[in-house]
Parts: C-alpha cells; structure tokens; sequence
C-alpha cells in the first residue's frame, strides 16, 4: 500500500535550496546525499530520537542546533549508529566538508544519517560526492531531495501548503522518509520542513513539537523507535510575515497539517502494508491515557496479522485494550466499533453484530477502530498497518 495519488506540483520557498547526488553509500545509481542550504538569517528548530543508542549524527546536530544553522546534510544507506567515537569525529568531518565547501562553519551545518545500523560511515564517497550536491543547489529541489533520502520506502512522500497572511502567500513544503523501524518518540525517522515565514528559533521550537506530538509521536509501523530518528523545521523569513500574534493559529493550522499528511504517507507506506488503520480512543481520562490505549491496539502483532487477512477476529482488538493499563477500567463501560459496524457493547459482544458486516468492514483498504472507554472526555487517534507476509520478507532481508 502507497500514497493513493501522487503529489502535487511544489511551489518554492525563497531562501531554501536543495541539492542531491549520488554518493553510491549502498549502492550505485540513485541519489543518495541530499545537502539543504539556508540564506542567512533563517531559523531553525529539531527535535530528535530519545533512543539511548541515538546515532552519532544526531548526538553532533543536537551541539549544532544553536549555532544558526545554514546547512543540512543528509546521507541514506547507512546510520552511522551504534559507530562509538569514529561515528562521531565521522559526521564532524562530514560537517567540516561541508564548511569548506561552503565557506561556512563546521558548527552551521546539521549531519543526518539513515540506513543500516553498527557500519562506519563511508566519508570517502560523501567528499567525492558533496561537491555534486553543491552545484545542484536549487529552490525546485524537493522532489528530487525527497527521493534522495528513501531507504525501504517504496515511494517518495512530500507535503505542501499555502495559506494567505497580511495580504501576502506563505509557503510551507514538506519531505520524510520512513517505512520500517517506525514507532516515533518525539520525531520520525527523518523529516524536513521548510516555511517562507519569519518565526523566531524559540517559537518555531515549540510548534514543531507541538506539531509532531499530534502526527509523528501518533503513528506506528513496527513499534520499532529508530536510533536516528530526526524532525526539522527550517524558516526563512523570505516573505517577511511574521507568524506571532494575530497570523499565529493559521500557521499552526497549515504546520499540521503538512505533518498530518507526511506522518500518514510513512503509515501508508509502512513495509509490506496493504492497510492503513486508524485507531481512535475516547471518552478516557485524559489524553496521555488515550494515547495509550490507542498505542497498545495499534502495536499488537495480533491485531496487525489479523487486519491483514481481513479477519474481524474482534477479541483480539478487546484484549489489547484490556492490557493497555488503564487503572480500574470498568468494562461494562467500554464500547468497541469496526468502522461503522459496533462489535462491543458494555464490555460483551454487540447484539447487532453479524460477522457479514465485520467482513465488510475488514475488507477496506482503510479502516478505523474506534474505542469508547466511557470514564472522561478525552480523545486521541493513533495511525498504523497491518502485518503482511512481505514485512518480514523485508526486514529478513534488509543487509543482503
């Protein structure tokens, strides 16, 4: 299962280039390195992977991040995790390759990595590639940038919006990467967005992760946390709005919104996936207590095999929620639906459910699981796959 349409045509956003080029880091014939460059002036903000064994890129783009910075680097093929201390004078150098071609400083470029983990990083092929990826600098660059950072994925996801603020357009554009190892604590493997807005480095901090804990932090493939999972938000200022006060709940819309939709392309795209499920818990406490629940459905090995045969073998969506943790769930409240079609009622089986229509629903290439817990009011929606022959065909065969 891939995104159902292409994406749209992709406006510019001034003040933002992209570049790519092959570097051959697994293998030949594909761009592989991707270098964005940001005009002077511009804002930048990140949050990263909590993973203790956090790579070395995303240990050195951390001490970067508040040295302004005007350059990311990005390689696929390998992580650069789990490489001690060479990973980490590895992805310095990348950045120092970087400053001098540039005429920068080291400390001005982030380093991001993605592909297989505990192999040291080729920085040979990135040198020899580097000065490609420079001359191929280009504000049409998304596309081609998007594709550049594909490892598994089985097509390129990008996003874009454009809303009107004081009288003038302000453009955000979107990329990611990810379709294994995907159960995001505080980004996704790795996503770039780029906005023509001025927005200070403080506020921008607190958008995206106010962005990224309602859409990446809210979907799982494999419940797998990568050790390089990395989110950028770059502002340029290029159209010289200023996104604080009045413009601010229209950015924020506009932010989500991309990220909705990239965080819902890796869920599409998750390896192997013939189905995307989205699975919604209400009426719990408070939100963290929905997002648990809603987190444990999503992750079960169970729920996922069954969605794939397109069984609605509906104890085993009922279990999960029994394990979720919820502390003195009252089952006689809990209420479970298949898409329209209830098949829990206060706790027991539905008395209007016939498996013809939980077939029915089963059947659908996109399905929402809805639980009400009956104990408050909040609400969360969590978006994962299903479990196919072909994810562990993928994963078996991952290094070969």
């Amino acid at each position: 299962m891939t995104n159902p349409q292409p994406p749209a045509p992709l406006p510019k956003i001034a003040g933002l280039k992209l570049g790519a080029a092959g570097a051959a880091i697994k293998r030949e014939g594909r761009d592989d390195l991707l270098l964005i460059e940001l005009a002077e002036g511009s804002s930048c903000a990140a949050v990263f992977t909590r993973n203790a064994f956090c790579a070395a890129p995303v240990t050195v783009a951390r001490g970067h991040l508040s040295h302004n910075p005007r350059w990311l680097l990005v390689n696929a093929g390998n992580a650069n995790a789990g490489t001690g201390s060479r990973g980490l004078e590895d992805a310095e150098q990348t950045c120092r390759l970087v400053a001098g071609l540039t005429g920068g400083s080291a400390e001005q470029v982030l380093p991001f990595s993605t592909g297989v983990i505990g192999e040291y990083l080729p920085v040979d092929k990135i040198a020899a590639a580097l000065p490609r990826a420079v001359e191929a600098l280009t504000e049409d660059g998304w596309a081609r940038a998007a594709r550049a950072i594909m490892t598994t994925d089985t097509v390129p996801k990008l996003a874009h919006r454009q809303i009107s603020l004081a009288g003038q357009t302000v453009t955000l554009i979107g990329i990611a990467k990810g379709a294994g190892m995907i159960h995001p604590d505080m980004a996704t493997l790795l996503s770039y967005i780029g906005t023509d807005a001025r927005v200070d480095a403080g506020l921008l901090q607190a958008l995206l992760a106010e962005a990224a804990n309602q859409s990446f932090n809210c979907v799982t493939v494999d419940g797998d946390t990568s050790t390089n999972d990395s989110l950028v938000l770059m502002a340029t200022g290029a159209s010289a709005v200023d996104v604080a006060g009045e413009h601010l709940p229209a950015f924020k819309a506009a932010l989500q919104a991309v990220c909705d939709e990239l965080a819902e392309a890796i869920v599409r795209d998750g390896e192997g996936a013939t189905k995307l499920m989205r699975v919604v818990v209400e009426q719990a406490r408070d939100e963290a207590e929905a997002h648990q629940v809603a987190n444990t459905v999503a992750l079960s090995p169970l729920v996922k095999t069954a969605f794939f045969a397109s069984d609605p073998n509906w104890g085993r969506i009922l279990a999960a929620v029994g394990r979720s943790g919820c502390p003195g769930l009252d089952i006689a409240k809990v209420s479970i639906w298949l898409g329209d079609v209830q098949i829990v009622e206060n706790g027991a089986r539905a008395s209007s459910y016939t498996e013809e229509a939980g077939q029915r629903v089963m059947a659908a290439s996109d399905i929402t699981v809805r639980v009400a817990l009956g104990r408050g009011e909040a609400t969360q929606r969590v978006l994962t796959c299903d479990f196919s022959y072909d994810y562990v065909k993928i994963n078996a065969e991952y290094r070969t």
